[in-house]
């Protein structure tokens, strides 16, 4: 098996069992991230209606702009600082972190912490 493709599986399966354990609903909904070599989204999902309540990316023109590259951790802090900012507005305070099956390091954890310094709590 290639290397790769193992390690898509092992995201996933983690992934899996990550959404066994948690759930958003309208008062704390799940913020959900996903990351590739080039890009990181993260969205605020209510799993009680089906409905994304706000979502941030590096691919985001306003971001896009003043991100130089939007792979690295940078472009995390930025992506976190936004969907924090957007869900205030929204009038979301509590949230649940769903890491979406990687690890809690690197550029996950600097959109975390970006999002807790903007006012999120979780």
């Amino acid at each position: 098996m290639i290397k790769s493709a193992n390690r898509k599986t092992k995201v996933q399966k983690r992934h899996q069992s990550i959404r066994v354990k948690l759930s958003g609903t309208a008062e704390a909904p799940r913020l959900t991230v996903y990351r590739s070599t080039k890009h990181i989204y993260a969205q605020l999902i209510d799993d009680v209606k089906g409905v994304t309540i706000v979502s941030a990316s590096s691919v985001d023109k306003d971001l896009k702009v003043t991100l130089q590259h939007g792979g690295n951790i940078e472009s995390a802090k930025a992506v976190g600082e936004a969907v924090a900012k957007k869900a205030l507005k929204k009038g979301v305070k509590n949230i649940v972190f769903d890491r979406g099956g990687f690890l809690y390091h690197g550029r996950i954890a600097a959109l975390a912490d970006a999002a807790r310094e903007a006012g999120l709590t979780f």
